[in-house]
């Protein structure tokens, strides 16, 4: 897993695309992407069309796995096609959800830029959406690695801390989960991601059992080559 990760710094930068080759198609840079920084804007949303989604059979629920478990990556299964134009850097409670124009049906990846203390979810390698996350303290630090969806609760209340965490995505048997949270600057978490609750919601509304998490700490790939929304 370390020489997967480490594969992935071909540049430092605040924006995070995991990838790999596919029909012998690289990853490049995306360097307009700057959403580390302070900026203007809250909660931009463009509503997907409507669709109808054939039934799907539920997900067999995976393995338990500690923070210190993460799963190995195949490569092929983390290709980035298209990603969302940010208007500026993020500041902490904004986040950006639009699922035009990407499949309507497809894998989905969580990537966690611990750096960039940023969130993407692409659809089939399509990013629907992306927000400015809350991660562990210094105390009790977010892991690296990539770890599978196992539980999902939209009220959730942590039985360590007796706190909500709604639209929870357990990611690990030791506490560690994507959550809904109050994202300000200063906040920090024991561990968890915390994204802002309506981001929260909707990531829970597309997201499965099985679904990978990828954490990293300021690793990313090009993506000049996956296409921009306009």
């Amino acid at each position: 897993m370390a020489k997967f990760l480490a594969s992935l710094a071909r540049l430092a930068g605040p924006k995070l695309a995991v990838g790999g080759a596919l029909g012998g198609a690289a990853l490049l840079v995306s360097a307009y992407l700057d959403r580390g920084r302070d900026l203007e804007a809250q909660g931009q949303e463009v509503p997907a069309k409507e669709t109808v989604a054939p039934a799907a059979s539920p997900s067999p629920k995976p393995a338990e796995r500690r923070r210190d478990q993460p799963v190995a990556v195949d490569p092929n299964a983390l290709v980035v096609r298209r990603v969302l134009p940010i208007n500026g850097p993020f500041r902490h409670g904004d986040y950006v959800w639009n699922e035009q124009g990407a499949p309507a049906t497809g894998r989905i990846i969580v990537t966690v830029d611990l750096k960039a203390q940023t969130l993407s979810v692409f659809r089939a390698g399509y990013e629907i959406g992306s927000a400015v996350i809350l991660y562990g303290a210094d105390d009790k630090p977010s892991p690296l690695g990539a770890f599978p969806i196992t539980e999902k609760d939209a009220d959730h209340v942590s039985n360590l801390y007796d706190a909500p965490m709604p639209y929870m995505l357990r990611l690990t048997s030791d506490g560690v989960a994507i959550h809904g949270s109050n994202v300000q600057w200063g906040y920090a978490t024991h561990g968890c991601i915390g994204v802002p609750t309506p981001f929260a919601k909707k990531l829970f509304g597309v997201a499965k059992l099985g679904d990978l998490v990828v954490i990293t700490n300021g690793r990313m790939l090009d993506t000049t080559h996956a296409e921009a929304e306009s």
